[in-house]
Order: C-alpha cells, then sequence, then structure tokens
C-alpha cells in the first residue's frame, strides 16, 4: 500500500470576512465529517494536514503542500472558493475529492472538477478511493455509500483537529458532537427529509464527555443533530452518566414537538444553554411545532407562549423561518412572524430565504419541472444572499420590500433592547446584539436594500431574477471576484455556472456503489 500525504480542507465560510459574529463563531462552526475522515486516513496509515478555514487566515498560506490527495468539504455556497482551490492543486499533479453538502446536492456540477466526489459516505467507501487515487478527468467519480455510517470515531480520536479548530476562536470556545443522523420529520425543504433517522451509540455520548471534562474546564458543545432528542431519556440519560449535571454546556437544534415543560427541567438540569427550533411557516408543519391544525395568528400565541416558557429554562432561544414558501401570499406571512416578535421578545428570529439545493429535497423536482429555479451562483446560496425560486405569489419587487421591512422590524434598536431585556444570562444577551449588529442583523438589511434598488435601477439584474437571460449580472460577479481574491485566478472556466435543472435531467443510478469505482472513472 502506497503511504498518501493527505490535506482536508474544512471551508468553513466561502472567503475573507471581517464580521464581529464571523470573529467570534466561525471556529466554532467546524464540520465532524472533515475530522471524520481525517481519523479514517491515518487509521488506513496516511499521513494527515488538516485545515479549518474561518476567513481569518490567509488561505493561500494556510493549504498544505506537497500532498498526493485533497479532500475539501464545503457548503454550497463555498463552492465556487473550492472549485478554484481544486484547480490550484490539480494543475499542481494533486488528485482532488470533495465532500459535504455541496458534493450530495450538485454531484454533478462538482464532478467537473473534482476528481473523486463523495455522498454518504463510510470508511469502506473511503478506502477504496483512498486505495485507487488517481486523477480521474474530466468527469470525477462520483462515490456514495448505501447509507450513513453506524458509527463515528469519537472525539478522543478527532480531538487532534478539534483543539487547533477551536483555540482559534477568541473568547467562546464550542465542541461539536452528534448523536444521530437523519430526521424523523418530513420538511419539504430539507436535506435530511429521505433520511431515516438514526441513532448512534449512546455509550460513546458518555465517554465523550468524559474526555472532554479531561480537556476543558467547562466543555460547551454544538449538536449538529438534525434534530435533537428524538430519543429524549436515551440522550439525557447519556449526558448524566459522564458526571455531576451543569459540568457541560449544550447548544442543540430541536423541534418545539419535543420541549414539554418535563423534558425543559431535565434539558436545564443537565446544561442545556441554547436551543433552535424551527417555525418555518405559520401556515404548515403544525408536527414539528406542536400546534396540530392551528395556522395564522393562532398559531402565532400557540408558539409564543411555549417559547416563553422553554425560556424560562434555557436562556437561549433562535426561532427558524423560512420565507417565501409557497403557501405564503400577501403581507400576512410577514405581519405575523411581526406579531410573534412582540409576543415572544426573548427569541431571536432567524430567517432564511426559500432555496432549492439541488438533489436536497424531493420538492426541489417541483420547482425544477415548473421552470422556478435560477441559476444563482452557488457562491450565493446560503439562505440569505439570494433565493433561487422564483416565488408564487410574490413579484421579486413586493418580495424583497416585505423582507427587508421584516428584518428592519426584527433588528430595530427597539427589537434589540427588548431581546436584551427579556435574556436572562449575560452571554446570550451580548450575543444577541452582536448578531443584531453585524453580518446577520444590519449586513443582511444593507444587502437586501441594495438587491431591492439594483432591481430598480439595472435591468440585466432585473432579467435575471425574471429568467429572462442567464446571463450574470455584473453585480454579482463583482461580489465572487472579491471574496475569492486571489484564488479568483484559479477559478475553473465555466464554474460561476451550473445546470440548474441537472436533478430534473439526472436519471437513477447517478452514484456509484462500492464495487462500481474503476467502471465509473468515464464520463457518463
Amino acid at each position: 500500500m502506497r503511504r498518501l500525504r493527505v490535506g482536508i480542507l474544512d471551508l468553513v465560510t466561502k472567503g475573507p470576512t471581517r464580521a464581529l459574529w464571523a470573529r467570534v463563531m466561525n471556529p466554532n462552526m467546524a464540520s465532524i465529517m472533515p475530522q471524520v475522515v481525517g481519523v479514517w486516513c491515518e487509521e488506513e496509515g496516511h499521513s494527515v494536514t488538516f485545515v479549518c478555514y474561518t476567513g481569518f487566515e490567509d488561505l493561500m498560506a494556510e493549504l498544505p503542500q506537497g500532498i498526493d490527495l485533497l479532500f475539501v468539504t464545503a457548503f454550497s455556497h463555498a463552492a465556487q472558493t473550492a472549485y478554484a482551490v481544486s484547480n490550484l492543486f490539480r494543475r499542481g499533479g494533486t488528485v482532488t475529492a470533495l465532500g459535504g453538502p455541496h458534493a450530495r446536492c450538485y454531484p454533478e456540477d462538482a464532478a467537473r472538477y473534482f476528481d473523486y466526489v463523495f455522498g454518504f459516505t463510510d470508511k469502506a467507501l473511503l478506502k477504496q478511493a483512498l486505495d485507487d487515487c488517481q486523477p480521474h478527468r474530466p468527469v470525477g467519480v462520483r462515490l456514495s455509500a448505501g447509507r450513513q455510517p453506524e458509527a463515528l470515531p469519537s472525539i478522543r480520536q478527532r480531538w487532534k483537529f478539534i483543539e487547533p479548530t477551536i483555540a482559534k476562536a477568541p473568547a467562546i470556545k464550542i465542541v461539536p458532537m452528534i448523536g444521530s443522523l437523519g430526521c424523523p420529520y418530513t420538511c419539504s425543504f430539507c436535506i435530511d427529509s429521505t433520511v431515516d433517522y438514526q441513532p448512534l451509540g449512546f455509550e460513546q455520548i458518555t465517554d465523550d464527555l468524559k474526555f472532554l471534562l479531561t480537556k476543558l474546564e467547562r466543555p460547551r458543545i454544538a449538536w449538529h443533530d438534525p434534530n435533537f432528542g428524538v430519543r429524549f431519556n436515551d440522550y439525557m440519560d447519556a449526558i448524566e452518566a459522564a458526571g455531576p449535571p451543569g459540568r457541560v454546556d449544550h447548544i442543540a437544534e430541536s423541534s418545539l414537538s419535543l420541549l414539554s415543560e418535563p423534558h425543559l427541567k431535565r434539558m436545564q438540569r443537565n446544561g442545556v444553554k441554547a436551543i433552535l427550533p424551527g417555525v418555518e411557516s405559520w401556515y404548515e408543519l403544525g408536527n414539528k411545532s406542536r400546534t396540530g391544525s392551528h395556522r395564522g395568528m393562532d398559531k402565532v400565541r400557540q408558539v409564543a407562549e411555549h417559547v416563553n416558557l422553554i425560556t424560562r429554562y434555557i436562556p437561549y432561544i433562535q426561532t427558524n423561518f423560512v420565507l417565501g414558501l409557497d403557501v405564503d401570499d400577501g403581507p400576512e406571512p410577514f405581519e405575523l412572524t411581526k406579531r410573534f416578535v412582540d409576543l415572544a421578545p426573548v427569541a431571536l428570529p432567524g430567517y432564511s430565504l426559500l432555496s432549492a439545493f439541488g438533489r436536497a429535497a424531493p420538492l426541489n423536482l417541483e420547482y425544477q419541472r415548473t421552470g422556478r429555479v435560477l441559476p444563482f451562483p452557488f457562491h450565493f446560496l446560503n439562505n440569505n444572499s439570494a433565493m433561487n425560486v422564483r416565488p408564487r405569489h410574490y413579484d421579486w419587487r413586493t418580495f424583497y420590500d416585505h423582507v427587508i421591512d421584516l428584518t428592519r422590524y426584527s433588528f430595530s434598536w427597539r427589537a434589540i433592547a427588548r431581546r436584551f431585556a427579556a435574556t436572562r444570562e449575560t452571554i446570550p444577551k451580548w450575543m444577541n446584539v452582536v448578531r443584531a449588529v453585524s453580518s446577520e442583523g444590519s449586513g443582511r438589511i444593507r444587502h437586501y436594500t441594495t438587491v431591492r434598488r439594483l432591481l430598480d435601477t439595472d435591468r440585466s439584474v432585473r432579467d435575471y431574477f425574471e429568467g429572462e437571460s442567464t446571463e450574470l449580472p455584473r453585480f454579482f460577479e463583482d461580489r465572487i471576484r472579491r471574496d475569492l481574491g486571489p484564488l479568483w485566478e484559479f477559478l475553473p472556466e465555466g464554474a460561476l455556472s451550473h445546470n440548474p435543472l441537472a436533478y430534473l435531467e439526472s436519471t437513477a443510478g447517478g452514484f456509484v456503489g462500492l464495487g462500481g469505482l474503476r467502471a465509473a472513472a468515464e464520463p457518463a
């Protein structure tokens, strides 16, 4: 077996940033699977150089040199950065591989720029690529296991990659953990909606927490589970078995349906400090929000009452919404969200613009079939920089007017002050302030306002949004050029565009299994 020199690049962000919120939190947004890949590569006898890019390093200086194989993990908003990095390394003879959400959502496009593109990945599949490790061009090999792995390396095994990453965080340091894969809910827009719920080992949770208590005085954990606590008692038992309550702080994403008062009391005892439930819509998903058939203002009142109950036990709460869903029509959805902001001032609202991420969800087939998906460069597909689905019931100007109005209302000085006063603990108070005055509040308002102005003043922008032109407006190209900096010159030809109908046009069997690597190396 050839001993490979492997580089792993976790792209937390797509380019340089100086945003205050990014400075505080980006080092804490590291993904778990790049660390897992690092452990598996070393277990196969290969050497690993690991880089987590948070937007504050000189990426060109950080990139590993003299390697045989480069793994990149990226969300779609960092795809153009990933493509440029891959092109740079391929020019020097390095084999490149892409994993993560973008590889799952847009494998056809990613295979144009990488030798290997991974869907679901387990150790056996990774070993196959390591053993093969050769260029596959002009179209890379697409690999996927039949399901998510049954187990992942422990925090003890991943610590050599975690420790230097969280060391970049200036104050708050958060360790990523995961206790389950997939999701029991079927939200039509979610990448996990068709992935079976699968708990991982609860004994490992206990062991991981015990290990962290030997490394950090008061560990803070971010649970990467799509929905934390589905097997609630098992989770709490595992956490409690690690040691006395209150020694570890936890941040998790969960559904309101799981957050009953008895559960909240136990979560409080076990150090859950922040919870991120999805409300999504005032007209749908009542099972997830524990509101049943309640809709409209009735649901607003019920959710606000529930959120206010939660904050008696958990000091920080972010409620997540999707703007522009097909059930939304007129000003009412936005006005209802304003009423929620008034009724539950403690909750920080997280707004996402409806986006169709390639293969992420079956609903995207319908958007593509009806010609509603726009070819926005991946660089803007982060749920807020662009909405790549034409809204069903709004013209673009009206839609952006509503989004701007709601965002300004939610992050006005009045709303910031009320949120500050309603939040009990010091760190959550100031986290909300930083988010409001940084990229998430003020930054998005500036961006939305600029886009709204261009819809009036720039015909190329208006035509692009309306689907009358596929030529990328100069405004968006300039933004990508600025963000990529020196990597711009390495962006491959054609990498600013992609086929937004690739999922619809694809046929079954797009990924290959464990036995088909060499046969699949030829272009389809």
